[in-house]
């Protein structure tokens, strides 16, 4: 049976401690500082018993997190978002450590399959010069970054696919937008476990695709499957890597 450590047990540590049962999987341990009866770091003795840790901890510590990780050759999951610019960096740490990775900005198996359909419907529609491409997230009042890391990669999805796109705005625009940006917006609010969606809009009509999460469980589930496939693995995955390996 594997064995995980959690890093952070919030909502989405909770969760996945919950589902547990449900994939075969135990809990070795729970690190979090804030919580009276768990760990308070990460060190040797707290991922002692540990096959894999995953990380869903909050955007300020995740990188220090991820550093430790590597230096301790402990095979992980990071579902933390907040450190696309520290990416590079780390991947070259971790594969230079020999270490197994899974990170995401998102480990629902809905959303990557959404990921996928939407790089597609991009190249159709670059073929049709009226539509133009715009996007919009949206997520609960608690959420610490915005744009949301799964914005930020669809995004990069759209520039890849179109011919027509070449920047990104996540501002607020005093200006209408120009014609090569992809104007993406954010809003945050409420309990909504998070929603995002494209639309392809012409002067007659709109095509939209979104993809809405009803709770957190397609996390949480992701996130286990990933750790099942990257015990005793070498290498460092993007989750949606790990979902084009079981689609092959």
């Amino acid at each position: 049976m594997l064995s995980i450590c959690l890093i952070g047990y919030g909502k989405m540590g909770k969760m996945i401690e919950q589902l547990c049962p449900q994939k075969g999987v135990k809990i070795a341990g729970i690190i979090d500082p804030t919580i009276p009866n768990a760990a308070k770091e990460i060190n040797p003795n707290s991922l002692a018993d540990a096959d894999v840790a995953i990380d869903f901890s909050h955007p300020s510590a995740v990188i220090a997190n991820i550093e430790r990780l590597i230096e301790l050759k402990q095979n992980c999951v990071i579902g933390t978002t907040g450190w696309d610019s520290e990416l590079p960096r780390l991947k070259s740490l971790a594969e230079k450590a020999g270490i197994g990775m899974v990170y995401g900005a998102n480990f629902s198996l809905g959303l990557n399959l959404f990921s996928r359909i939407l790089s597609e419907a991009v190249k159709i529609v670059d073929y049709f010069e009226e539509y133009d491409i715009l996007g919009w997230e949206k997520h609960h009042a608690q959420k610490a970054d915005s744009p949301s890391g799964t914005a930020i990669e669809l995004a990069k999805i759209v520039l890849a696919g179109s011919s027509r796109k070449s920047k990104v705005v996540w501002d607020k625009l005093e200006r209408k937008p120009e014609a090569d940006e992809l104007h993406f917006a954010s809003i945050r609010g409420g309990q909504i476990p998070g929603t995002h969606a494209l639309a392809f809009d012409s002067p007659a009509d709109t095509i939209e695709l979104t993809h809405t999460v009803r709770n957190r469980s397609t996390f949480a589930m992701g996130a286990l499957s990933a750790a099942q496939w990257i015990n005793g693995k070498q290498g460092i995955y993007s989750f949606s890597e790990v979902i084009g390996e079981i689609l092959c």
